[in-house]
């Protein structure tokens, strides 16, 4: 009977777990996502294409979605049905691909309420999540982690570094009911931690008093001057500089042209600098004041900072300096093993694009061997070439 009621546990576990949103752009892509018009008029409104790039295992089935052309905005999104991830995990992951070898761009992704104009889809329109990597020069290589609370858009407090390179990187955030969160690279757990602790979302439970003051006799200094220590008889009398004994006066020096001649100062190694008294143990040391705490009159604790009751798109919001990144695999789900079965699509694809990379690196050197073989004869010319360059 027990195994009967964990196979049922089981089986209704499995059937409440939700894939709300899962694009690989196979097929009619187009159906599903709607391009952004709001910088047409501007002429800075950038075009989208579906490519497997230059690297890749599948040239069909490893297709994502690319930018194309550098200085642009692009903008684009995708409807799924309404959901709350009320009192369930929210798993958001997608795929990057910087083939460009970006050096100014964004590549994170946004989920988004209803009531999205989608053609009119820009930076202003509000979002729940916005995640994924930022690179702009050699001072921004980051990972977003962007919470909209009562209107307001909160940053993570911490540093978490992003891919830059050629090749397909996994990203994915974990926002669980505990308000806890975790991001992964290559499915490689990078950061972690509490909503409350890692964004200033929440004001803080206890602020300083206010109304607490340093006593005035309190002494925090540690080590103060000796007082019985006496500055050395003679020690200001000791100049910072002294004529150098070693100069001599140049042999075409004309006093009546020239003037009187003088010989160089130097620094005086006798000289101890300015005197001060040797440092002692304070012997009425109070210790580090610590300002009293006290409850904060105006935190008010909300144990749903991971909530979203309505999230209804996705969709990229980006600027580009240098076109060229492709996006895949995206999925929004409750479900850790579905985000994993696409994390080893995904995974298959880096290795497809590694060993692809290495094939032709092999064939180039072989047909420059080749070339080498074929064409002795231009090859000693140009070390005759070389030879009498030298000369």
């Amino acid at each position: 009977m027990k195994g009967v009621i964990i196979a049922l546990l089981c089986f209704v576990a499995f059937a409440s777990a939700k894939v709300y949103f899962k694009e690989t752009f196979d097929g009619n892509w187009e159906n599903r996502w709607v391009k952004s018009k709001s910088k047409e008029s501007e002429g800075t409104q950038g075009t989208w294409e579906v490519t497997a790039g230059k690297y890749y295992g599948d040239a069909e089935a490893d297709k994502g979605l690319r930018t194309t052309q550098d200085a642009r905005f692009y903008q684009i999104s995708a409807e799924f049905p309404q959901f709350s991830n009320e009192g369930k995990d929210l798993i958001i992951q997608y795929s990057v691909k910087h083939e460009q070898r970006i050096d100014c761009g964004g590549g994170y992704l946004k989920i988004l309420p209803s009531g999205l104009n989608q053609e009119q889809f820009n930076g202003d329109s509000t979002y729940n999540i916005m995640f994924g990597p930022d690179i702009c020069g050699s001072t921004t290589k980051k990972t977003h982690v962007i919470f909209q609370y009562k209107g307001k858009n909160y940053l993570i407090k911490k540093d978490i570094k992003c891919e830059n390179d050629e090749w397909t990187h996994l990203y994915t955030l974990v926002i669980k009911p505990d308000n806890t969160y975790k991001v992964l690279i290559d499915s490689n757990e990078v950061a972690a931690g509490t909503i409350q602790d890692d964004w200033d979302i929440l004001p803080p439970r206890q602020i300083k008093d206010p109304n607490a003051k340093k006593p005035s006799d309190w002494d925090d200094r540690k080590k103060i001057p000796d007082p019985e220590d006496k500055k050395p008889a003679g020690w200001d009398d000791i100049p910072a500089e002294i004529k150098d004994p070693d100069a001599k006066k140049p042999e075409d020096w004309d006093d009546e042209l020239d003037g009187e001649w003088e010989a160089p100062m130097i620094d005086n190694p006798d000289y101890k600098g300015e005197w001060q008294p040797r440092m002692i143990d304070n012997p009425n040391y109070s210790g580090e004041w610590v300002h009293p705490m006290i409850a904060n009159p105006d935190f008010v604790d909300d144990p749903n900072l991971y909530l979203y009751k309505d999230n209804k798109f996705v969709g990229f919001e980006l600027w580009q300096v240098k076109a060229g990144t492709i996006f895949d695999n995206i999925i929004v789900t409750d479900d850790m093993a579905e985000a994993e079965k696409l994390a080893e699509v995904t995974k298959k694809l880096q290795d497809a694009e590694k060993k692809m990379k290495e094939k032709e690196d092999e064939e180039r050197r072989a047909k420059e061997e080749e070339e080498r073989k074929n064409n002795p004869i231009e090859e000693e010319y140009e070390d005759e070439t070389e030879e009498k360059d030298e000369l």
